[in-house]
């Protein structure tokens, strides 16, 4: 059974609080990491929740705004002096490679691992065997990707009680059993359903990054176990959000509701709010079943 936590490392908007860090989100499945945005800072946060520094690890960008992206440097920093030698793979928008690498240039710095960096496109940029990451563009005053985390499906359970009350023997007749064929055995068809569950399907986790909400990211996060949605602002301040490509915590939630998403969880708050008491009254309103994220908070992902 594959374990996902979901590691909020920093939940802040533009500017940092005495509170709040700035947008980083590590989703840790099987101890594979998966950074979603690099607030500057991040090596510390990675650090204080012994994230480790030398695992296998993918970086996923969402735009090319500082408070998003300029954190990636110091951890690639730290990475290196900490003797890192696997590959470092990173993911982002156009612009993010030549950040990076004029960024290490003019600090005379490299790194004692190799990086490999991947321009994002809309669709499927990272495939493992058990699961896929997509990327959506978003709605923001630049360049936005959003992310999905989709675990493939599973096979239901193989009752191997049932399969050896009914005589059948161990081999090429269970495989075919249990990837949903129909077998014959002493002249009677077995049906697969007859020894083996209904498949279970794998789970989903969204991440929104900046964006307006849009008919595309309904799609996109359909259906998700937990969506992870920008709540800058709250909807007193709609005009703030609507103006600057952001979205309030009920448009958070609208978008949760109608994609039919399980846990929403709120996050990239805006320095004005000292707490985030009201825009999670006004998100719960909509779609009950959310949580303001904070800094350091881990939540597991449970099976299906």
């Amino acid at each position: 059974m594959s374990s996902i936590s979901i590691i909020f490392l920093g939940t802040s908007s533009a500017i940092p609080t005495s509170t709040r860090g700035l947008s980083s989100i590590a989703v840790i499945r099987d101890g594979i990491v998966h950074l979603f945005d690099a607030g500057e800072g991040i090596q510390s946060s990675f650090i204080q929740n012994k994230i480790g520094l030398n695992k296998e690890t993918h970086i996923f960008i969402t735009h090319m705004h500082g408070d998003h992206c300029i954190g990636i440097l110091g951890l690639i920093q730290s990475m290196s002096l900490s003797s890192r030698t696997l590959p470092l793979y990173i993911y982002g928008p156009s612009g993010l490679k030549v950040f990076i690498e004029n960024s290490f240039a003019s600090l005379k710095f490299k790194p004692r691992f190799s990086i490999i960096l991947k321009n994002v496109k809309s669709g499927i940029i990272l495939s493992k065997k058990d699961y896929v990451v997509k990327a959506q563009k978003g709605l923001h005053s630049i360049t936005n990707f959003a992310f999905a985390m989709e675990e493939h499906g599973r096979p239901g359970k193989f009752h191997l009680d049932k399969v050896k009350k009914l005589g059948i023997p161990e081999g090429k007749q269970w495989s075919n059993l249990q990837k949903g064929k129909t077998i014959t055995f002493k002249g009677k068809k077995i049906y697969s359903n007859a020894v083996v569950d209904k498949s279970r399907p794998g789970r989903k986790i969204g991440i929104s990054g900046d964006t307006r909400p849009t008919k595309s990211l309904l799609k996109f996060f359909k259906n998700s176990d937990v969506l992870i949605f920008e709540s800058t602002y709250s909807k007193n301040h709609k005009d703030l959000a609507i103006e600057r490509f952001h979205s309030t915590s009920d448009e958070a939630a609208l978008v949760a509701k109608k994609s039919k998403s399980n846990v929403l969880i709120l996050t990239h708050f805006s320095a004005r709010y000292s707490n985030t008491d009201e825009l999670l009254k006004n998100a719960k309103k909509i779609h009950k079943n959310t949580i303001a994220a904070k800094d350091n908070m881990k939540y597991h992902v449970h099976q299906k």
